[in-house]
């Protein structure tokens, strides 16, 4: 079955969905008896092929948005959206005023499909931060002193020699240079916001153990297949060296 690729491009944002076309008949053998089929009855509303494609171009588009976790639209205002654009009529919104209006509403929709997530992260830290030995910054950041050290400590613009893992909180890892044999080096304001607040934190030959919520990680959108969006993070860094010092 043939399929029709259709690709709503959405103030920057790309859907792709597609349609699918009638497979062709194939034709009977010569031989065989002639048979005479009723045609399929379409609905009363399609009374034209471009009825028909409009209906299937509606059908699509409503697909694709609803797999970015919208469960409802104003549709009146939708038609009228799409009626602009075909008639080239002035919008009501600009396309900056587009892209924050649709970026708000994914936003919302996709925080509320992960709200026990961020219950989960939420309630976490509010226990955790209770624990004998851990520390909150004002951004909400934990963390525990594992070992002390006594070497320079990095500003944000340094480049650092650390080993670290990093977990869910269900335990599970999701990355770790010790398991790759070999520390790494990266420049502490090209990380996320928990790493680059918290490694400035600690001395050179320190080891400090990471609560980092969601906001000062990978935020609403996660990362990879490991990190879902709203995932509260912790981390264990080893700051082996801070580089030029």
């Amino acid at each position: 079955m043939k399929k029709i690729f259709l690709t709503v491009l959405i103030s920057g944002i790309a859907i792709t969905s597609f349609a699918q076309t009638k497979k062709p008949v194939a034709k009977k053998p010569a031989t065989a008896a002639k048979v005479v089929s009723k045609p399929t009855a379409s609905p009363a509303a399609l009374k034209s092929s471009l009825d028909s494609a409009s209906y299937a171009f509606g059908t699509s588009i409503g697909a694709s948005l609803k797999t970015t976790g919208l469960s409802t639209l104003n549709y009146d205002i939708l038609l009228k959206g799409l009626k602009d654009a075909f008639t080239g009529a002035k919008t009501v919104l600009d396309q900056q005023q587009a892209q924050e209006a649709i970026s708000t509403v994914l936003n919302n929709a996709n925080k509320s499909k992960f709200a026990g997530k961020i219950a989960e992260g939420k309630a976490f830290l509010e226990q955790n931060k209770k624990r004998t030995g851990v520390q909150t910054t004002a951004s909400g950041l934990q963390y525990e002193v594992l070992k002390a050290g006594n070497g320079a400590k990095p500003t944000a613009t340094d480049s650092v020699l650390v080993n670290y893992k990093g977990t869910l909180l269900d335990g599970k890892q999701f990355d770790s240079s010790y398991d790759r044999g070999e520390p790494i080096t990266f420049t502490l304001n090209q990380v996320i916001k928990g790493w680059t607040e918290g490694v400035q934190l600690m001395n050179g030959g320190s080891k400090y153990k990471f609560f980092v919520p969601y906001n000062l990680a990978y935020g609403e959108r996660g990362y990879g297949p490991d990190i879902p969006p709203y995932s509260t993070l912790i981390f264990e860094i080893e700051l082996l060296k801070v580089n030029g010092k």
